[in-house]
């Protein structure tokens, strides 16, 4: 009795072993679930291209046709890839320590839990639609359109039309209207000249029959002199006989002239000097004739001042 006792493990022993058995099932439980399933390739998805439709646009006055499109076939759908099989990760045989005494009876271990199974996502079907057939538009008649469309330019155009002759009836009526005008300014303007010549004329007609029948002496100047007949000069042999030779002697007479242009009378207006020569000039100058003064071209009475000159020879 006391040598079975004797041959029994000690509790620590077993305790420790138990231990690592449980740390070991730990591991394989943890490699397990950190092993991943291989992941299979997803296959890309086919698109259907879209299928392009032009639109035709005929003629109006030509019967359209009707043109019906054949609705694209539908490809089937890819058959789906069969799933892999899922291979189960067998656990390794775990190796338990050798113990040279004769072990208890050992507990059964635990059995690792099973790995979770990974699900595939199967590929989305892509439903591919057939595309609608547009609609045929239905045949519009423009020719009532165009009709109204081209009665709308004839009016458009008549309106036009008017409105130009209108424009036109205005601006030659504004042109009459300022060329009657300037005819109206320029008789005006001729009348008036007309008008001033004849009372210009008028005016020199009083003027002369007034100077006519006037006698009234008018003041001319020697430039206004024009001698008709020049008188004849002599020095007088009186004068000469108290006078050196190359003496000069002045005199200045007034002379009234008639219409005729004859001298009426004689005035001195400034002695020479010499009584004898003063007297001499007087007398001489009478035999002379002037040109008649006029004012506005009429003959009148005229009082003239002019300057002689006797030189001793």
């Amino acid at each position: 009795m006391s040598s079975t006792i004797l041959d029994a493990p000690s509790p620590k022993l077993t305790l420790a072993a138990a231990v690592v058995v449980v740390c070991l099932h730990a591991l394989t439980v943890a490699a397990l679930v950190a092993m991943k399933a291989p992941e299979k390739p997803v296959e890309a998805k086919i698109q259907t291209p879209p299928i392009e439709i032009e639109l035709v646009t005929l003629p109006q006055k030509e019967p359209v046709a009707v043109v019906e499109e054949e609705a694209p076939k539908v490809q089937p759908a890819p058959p789906k890839p069969k799933a892999a099989p899922i291979v189960k990760a067998q656990p390794k045989p775990i190796k338990e320590p050798v113990i040279k005494e004769k072990p208890p009876k050992a507990t059964p271990p635990k059995k690792a839990a099973p790995p979770k199974k990974v699900i595939e996502k199967q590929p989305d079907i892509i439903k591919t639609e057939a595309p609608k057939t547009p609609a045929t538009e239905p045949k519009v008649d423009t020719q009532a359109a165009d009709e109204q469309r081209k009665a709308e330019e004839r009016r458009r155009a008549e309106e036009r039309r008017i409105r130009e002759q209108e424009q036109q009836k205005a601006e030659q009526e504004a042109r009459d209207r300022a060329a009657a005008q300037e005819a109206e300014r320029l008789a005006a303007e001729k009348a008036a000249k007309e008008k001033a010549v004849k009372e210009a004329a008028e005016a020199a007609a009083q003027a002369k029959a007034k100077a006519a029948a006037s006698n009234t002496p008018v003041n001319f100047t020697a430039s206004n002199a024009d001698w008709a007949s020049p008188p004849r000069w002599s020095f007088p042999k009186r004068a000469a006989r108290n006078a050196q030779s190359g003496d000069t002697f002045n005199v200045v007479l007034v002379l009234r002239v008639n219409k005729q242009g004859g001298i009426d009378s004689v005035r001195l207006s400034q002695p020479s000097g010499n009584p004898s020569v003063d007297n001499a000039a007087q007398r001489q100058v009478r035999s002379g004739k002037f040109t008649p003064f006029t004012q506005n071209g009429v003959p009148v009475v005229g009082n003239v001042t002019l300057t002689f000159s006797y030189a001793v020879p």
